[in-house]
């Protein structure tokens, strides 16, 4: 059990870096002005949820390649962690 554990605990891992990977790319060709500035600007606009909703899309990509190489437990902690991103964004558009 300790296997399967350690395969989710991964792909949950791999998701945080491709969404935070996400994040940053995204905010490095949508702005002039530097990642701080440009966080306040979003926090500001009432659209970090938006933006991090736009930033897990990579997750996509690789749960799609967790599938193919029938690495399926990998591929459960990618939907945990983009499960979990949703729910973040919701209760950021909520508050």
């Amino acid at each position: 059990m300790g296997h399967v554990k350690k395969e989710i605990l991964i792909g949950i891992l791999v998701s945080l870096f491709a969404t935070f990977s996400g994040f940053f790319i995204y905010l490095e060709y949508i702005s002039d002005l530097s990642f701080s500035e440009t966080i306040y600007k979003i926090r500001q606009g009432g659209v970090l949820g938006s933006v991090i909703a736009l930033a897990a899309i990579p997750n996509l990509f690789v749960f799609w390649v967790f599938l193919k190489k029938r690495q399926d437990n990998r591929a459960k902690g990618v939907l945990i962690t983009t499960i979990a991103i949703a729910l973040f964004t919701v209760v950021l558009k909520i508050f």
